[in-house]
C-alpha cells in the first residue's frame, strides 16, 4: 500500500518544483515507509511513497512507459494483474517488471478509461498521458483507497491520498466547510465526496476524473455502480454453492503477496469465514490476531480462539483496557477530518498487533452491507412492511401523534424504544432509514448550533444525501435501497475510511476479500429472503458456511468493536465533556450554553448523549489541528 500526491496544470503548463511534490508525499510517509519517488515535467508532477508488497525490489514509482509517454503513481493492489498482463502481452505489450503497476500503464495505452472495468482490486491512481496532455485520476469500485483533490489559486489541480498531503501545499486555503460539519454531525463522518476543508473534494468511489489540458476541470464520471434491481433464481443449494465459490475467489485472489500475510479474527461470522477459506488455501498456518476487552460483554476472544483452534492458526491476542482513550490524538492525526466512529480505537489496536508479524492482513469487512447483516436492516424491513399496509396520510396522523406522546427511553435497546419506532413509522422509509444510520438527530443538532451556523447551512440537512440516494437507487424494495445507500455512503465514508487510516498509520495493508466486486454484484441479486430471513441477516451466507463453522459462531449475536464512550463521559472524561462548552473552536459553530446543558444532562444520567459528545470531542480536536 502506498501514498500518492501530485500537481497538474490544466490550462498553462507552469513549472512544477519537485521539492513541493516531495513535501506532499513526505507527510504521508506512514503510508509508504519503504521508498519514495518524484517525477516532474512541464505542468505536471507526480509523487509516491511505497509500502512494498508485490515485486518488492522491481517496481519503484512513479513509473513511466518508454520515453515518458505515460507516467503513473498508484496506491493499491490489482488482484488480477497477472491475467490482465497476459492479455496485454498477447496484444504486443512488453513488460520490464513483475508487478501490477506497469499493468496500469499498458492497460491505459490499450483501452484508455475503459481499462477500469478490467481491473479487480483496490486502487487510487493518477496517470499522466503526455500525448493527450491529460491527467487521469481513478478510484476503485468500493472506495477502499482514498483520493483527495482541490483546485488551487494558481490554476493547478492538486491531489493526494490523504488530506494532509494537500495541506502540505501552501496554496490550499484552510477554511472549514459548514455543510461538511452538518454532514459530520448527522452521520459521524464527512461523506465520501465532501471534505471538512472548503474547496477540497474526495473522488467518489467508483469514479474517475479525466482532465485534459485546455478543457477545464470536468465533474467526476461514475464508471461502476451496484444494481439491486435484478433477482437471481435457483435453489438454496445452488445459490449457496455459488456464494461460497465467489467468497473463495475473493479470498484466494487477496492472498497473493511477497511479504508476510495474515488476518484479523474477531470471532464473528465474517472474519471467521475469511480465516476458514484462507486455511483451506494455505499450506502454512494462517496468522491471525484478535483484540480482547476487559468487559466480558464486549470480549470476543473466546469465539476467536475457538475458530483459531479449529483451523490451527498461528494466533495472537491482546487485551484493550476499558479506559483506552489515550489514542484520541493519534486518531485525530491519522484521520485529518473529524471521525466519530469510536471503534477506530480498537481497529487501530488490532492493526498495530497485526503489524508486529505481517505486512498484509485480510479483514471481514463488507459482508454486512452486501448481505444485510446489520440489525438496522431487520428493523427497516419490518417497518417497511407496516408502511406497505398503512396509507401514508394515516401513518403520519396515527404514528406521529403516538410517537410524540410516548416517553423517550434512550437507555433501552432498540426493540423497546417504541417512541423511536413510532416516529420512524410516521415518516417515509427513506427518511426513516436516513435517521436510523445517523448519530445526532436534526432537532438536537439545530438546538446545539449557534445562529451563524444555522444561517450558513440554511435548509440543508445531512440526511438529505441518504434520502436522495435511496430515492434514486436501482432497487426493488426498501431493503435494497437501504443497502444501496450504505454502499454509496456508509461503507466508503465510515468503514473503509476507518480501516484505511488505522492500518496505514502503522504501515499495514488491509485487504477486504468480501468486497470483491464479483461477490458484491452477486449478493445484490439475491432474493430478499436469502439475505434476511426470520430476523436473521446474512441468512444464505450462514447457511452456506455450516460445513465450515460451528453454530455457536454462525448464529451468535453480532457484537463488533464496542467502545464505552457514554461511560467515559460520565466518569474518566467527565471533565472533558464539561470543557467542551468553553472551547473557542466549537463556539464558531455551536452555542456554548447548549453544549453545557447537553453535557450536564449526560453526566447526570438524565439523557444519553455519549455519541454526540464523542462527535464534539473529535470535531474540536481535528478542527483545532486543521484550522488552528
Amino acid at each position: 500500500m502506498c501514498g500518492i500526491a501530485g500537481l497538474f496544470y490544466p490550462d498553462t503548463p507552469k513549472p512544477v518544483d519537485p521539492a513541493r511534490i516531495m513535501a506532499m508525499t513526505d507527510v504521508q510517509a506512514h503510508r509508504g515507509p519503504d521508498g519514495s519517488g518524484v517525477w516532474t515535467a512541464a505542468g505536471v508532477g507526480l509523487g509516491h511513497r511505497r509500502l512494498s508488497i508485490i515485486d518488492v525490489a522491481g517496481s519503484p514509482q512513479p513509473m513511466a512507459l518508454p520515453g515518458d509517454a505515460a507516467v503513473v503513481t498508484y496506491n493499491g493492489e490489482i488482484y488480477n494483474f497477472a491475467e490482465v498482463r497476459a492479455e496485454l502481452r498477447a496484444m504486443g505489450a512488453v513488460f520490464r517488471t513483475g508487478g501490477d503497476t506497469e499493468v496500469l500503464l499498458h492497460a491505459w495505452a490499450a483501452w484508455g478509461p475503459d481499462m477500469l472495468t478490467r481491473l479487480n482490486g483496490m486502487f487510487a491512481f493518477a496517470l499522466y498521458d503526455a500525448g493527450r496532455r491529460s491527467l487521469f485520476l481513478a478510484r476503485d469500485r468500493m472506495g477502499v483507497k482514498p483520493l483527495h483533490y482541490v483546485r488551487l489559486s494558481d490554476g493547478a489541480v492538486a491531489f493526494a491520498s490523504e488530506l494532509k498531503g494537500l495541506l502540505a501545499h501552501p496554496l490550499v486555503r484552510r477554511t472549514p466547510d459548514a455543510h461538511a460539519i452538518e454532514d459530520y454531525m448527522a452521520l459521524g463522518y464527512v461523506p465520501d465526496d465532501a471534505c471538512i476543508v472548503e474547496g477540497v473534494r474526495k473522488l467518489p468511489a467508483g469514479h474517475f476524473l479525466l482532465i485534459e489540458r485546455g478543457r477545464g476541470v470536468p465533474d467526476p464520471v461514475r464508471w461502476w455502480d451496484i444494481d439491486f434491481s435484478n433477482r437471481a433464481t435457483g435453489t438454496v443449494r445452488d445459490l449457496s454453492a455459488e456464494l461460497i465459490d465467489r467468497m473463495r475467489d475473493g479470498v484466494r485472489s487477496r492472498m497473493v503477496a511477497d511479504v508476510p500475510l495474515g488476518a484479523f479474527l474477531s470471532g464473528g461470522v465474517d472474519s471467521s469465514a475469511v480465516v476458514a477459506l484462507m486455511a483451506e488455501e494455505s499450506r502454512q498456518p494462517v496468522r491471525t490476531c484478535t483484540i480482547g476487552f476487559e468487559e466480558a460483554d464486549h470480549d470476543e476472544r473466546g469465539p476467536a480462539e475457538l475458530v483459531a483452534r479449529r483451523f490451527a492458526t498461528d494466533h495472537a491476542t491482546r487485551t484493550v483496557a476499558s479506559d483506552d482513550f489515550a489514542l484520541i490524538d493519534t486518531l485525530v492525526a491519522a484521520f485529518d477530518e473529524p471521525f466519530a466512529d469510536a471503534s477506530a480505537l480498537a481497529t487501530y489496536r488490532v492493526c498495530a498487533l497485526a503489524r508486529e508479524t505481517v505486512t498484509v492482513a485480510l479483514s471481514g469487512d463488507g459482508a454486512d452491507e452486501a448481505l444485510a447483516g446489520y440489525r438496522r436492516y431487520r428493523f427497516h424491513a419490518a417497518e417497511e412492511k407496516v408502511r406497505g399496509l398503512v396509507p401514508a396520510r394515516l401513518r403520519g396522523a396515527v404514528f406521529g401523534v403516538l410517537g410524540h406522546v410516548y416517553p423517550k427511553a434512550d437507555w433501552a435497546s432498540r426493540p423497546f424504544r417504541a417512541k423511536t419506532t413510532l416516529l420512524a413509522l410516521a415518516q417515509g422509509g427513506n427518511a426513516a432509514y436516513a435517521g436510523a444510520v445517523g448519530v445526532t438527530p436534526p432537532a438536537t443538532r439545530m438546538a446545539l448550533y449557534g445562529d451563524a451556523m444555522r444561517r450558513a447551512i440554511g435548509a440543508y440537512r445531512g440526511e438529505q444525501r441518504y434520502v436522495g440516494t435511496m430515492r434514486d437507487a436501482p432497487a426493488r424494495d426498501g431493503l435494497d435501497r437501504a443497502q444501496y445507500a450504505d454502499f454509496r455512503h456508509w461503507l466508503p465514508g465510515d468503514i473503509l475510511t476507518k480501516v484505511d487510516r488505522t492500518s496505514m498509520a502503522v504501515g499495514l495493508e488491509a485487504r477486504e476479500p468480501l468486497l470483491d466486486h464479483r461477490l458484491v454484484e452477486f449478493c445484490a441479486t439475491l432474493p430478499h429472503a436469502m439475505r434476511l430471513r426470520a430476523g436473521q441477516g446474512k441468512w444464505l451466507m450462514k447457511h452456506a458456511l455450516e460445513p465450515w463453522l460451528p453454530r455457536e459462531i454462525l448464529y451468535r449475536p453480532k457484537m463488533g468493536f464496542v467502545t464505552p464512550v457514554s461511560h467515559w463521559f460520565r466518569h474518566a472524561l467527565a471533565d472533558d465533556s464539561a470543557a467542551l462548552a468553553r472551547s473557542p473552536v466549537l463556539a464558531t459553530w455551536f452555542d456554548p450554553h447548549a453544549i453545557e446543558r447537553l453535557a450536564a444532562d449526560h453526566r447526570a444520567g438524565r439523557a444519553e448523549h455519549g455519541r454526540t459528545l464523542w462527535q464534539l470531542v473529535m470535531l474540536e480536536r481535528s478542527t483545532a489541528r486543521l484550522f488552528g
